[in-house]
């Protein structure tokens, strides 16, 4: 069939619990997307959006921990740099049901950094780690923390090796790597996603020098190959746009790595029913949903009708599950 996409079961022992992750992505990995990706990818550890520890502690805004019982394994990340208030958001995190507390010291946006968060923080690593042991006081689950290879000018491996030794000795046991420095000034968030060059083997040696800590890496990582060369040599593998660009990537990865039967997508599609049906009882827009499930036919004959239907349809204030399944075979019959 097709869709085992030439994949052999042959499956990896798993030896941690970051073995496979989708990364946090702001407008994307919302409650809904990660539904779906759970569908996908049973074993996958899935992360929110990131959340200010601000609009949580001050703003009271405790919808943003709003989930469903089906995403876990799934972690919270958290974006701030007070520790009291992190702790705080931790604990309100914790409260909510989450797996694990990730704390963002990666993002170089500028809105990000006017908060004074994100890879603005891997210049202060000891604050980083007073961050880190006030939110572990806090909660009783993991706390973990999201960095870059380096930051501006500070990309000497010598300047991450200082870094990751704060972070072990503030208590972290889980350090997830995005393998691209950070440039804060003249580069946009997603220039910051492709330009800086990607450094595989400095995370690598990250993972020889520190070979206690369980080291995931993310940037770049698009097929089951590059997963497969990655945890070869580290704990874990985190996937960011890829996941979210050709979602049934997750599906084969979930299949080759846990032995886990390959769904077709029309078997997908049709799990993820009730809860599109749920949702839309509850007044929640197609269209809210739909837009995570574009991407399931990529590279499928077919998926750009599958697409085209559902982006011009979905918006409608009638729009429900029967769009679906007019989009299903513009693909199938393709």
């Amino acid at each position: 069939m097709r869709d085992n996409g030439g994949l052999m079961n042959t499956p990896v022992t798993p030896t941690s619990p970051w073995r496979l992750s989708v990364a946090p992505m702001m407008d994307w990995t919302d409650r809904h997307c990660r539904y779906f990706h759970r569908l996908l990818a049973p074993h996958a550890r899935l992360y929110t959006e990131m959340v200010t520890s601000a609009a949580l502690v001050r703003g009271g805004q405790w919808r943003l921990l709003a989930h469903d019982a089906a995403e876990h394994p799934l972690a919270l990340q958290l974006g701030g740099s007070e520790p009291a208030e992190l702790a705080t958001a931790a604990r309100m995190g914790e409260t909510a049901g989450y797996d694990e507390i990730n704390l963002n010291v990666g993002c170089p946006s500028d809105r990000v950094q006017s908060g004074r968060f994100g890879a603005c923080l891997m210049r202060e690593p000891a604050l980083v780690a007073a961050c880190v042991k006030a939110m572990q006081d806090a909660v009783g689950v993991p706390v973990t923390v999201k960095c870059r290879i380096g930051v501006d000018d500070q990309d000497a491996y010598a300047d991450l090796q200082r870094f990751t030794q704060t972070m072990v000795d503030a208590g972290v046991q889980v350090l997830i790597v995005h393998a691209r420095k950070a440039w804060l000034k003249g580069l946009s968030p997603k220039e910051n996603r492709e330009v800086p060059p990607l450094d595989y083997p400095r995370v690598h040696r990250l993972k020889r020098d520190f070979p206690t800590l369980t080291v995931a890496i993310n940037g770049g990582i698009t097929t089951l190959a590059q997963v497969r060369e990655e945890l070869a040599a580290l704990d874990g593998v985190m996937l960011g746009r890829a996941a979210y660009h050709d979602p049934y990537l997750l599906a084969r990865l979930e299949h080759a790595l846990y032995g886990t039967p390959l769904p077709t997508r029309e078997v997908v599609l049709e799990r993820m029913r009730p809860y599109i049906e749920t949702e839309l009882a509850r007044g929640t827009a197609l269209k809210h949903m739909t837009r995570h499930l574009l991407g399931l036919y990529q590279g499928e004959p077919g998926a750009r009708g599958f697409r085209r239907r559902l982006s011009e349809e979905a918006h409608r204030p009638e729009a429900g599950w029967t769009l679906i399944e007019r989009a299903l075979p513009m693909a199938a019959a393709a």
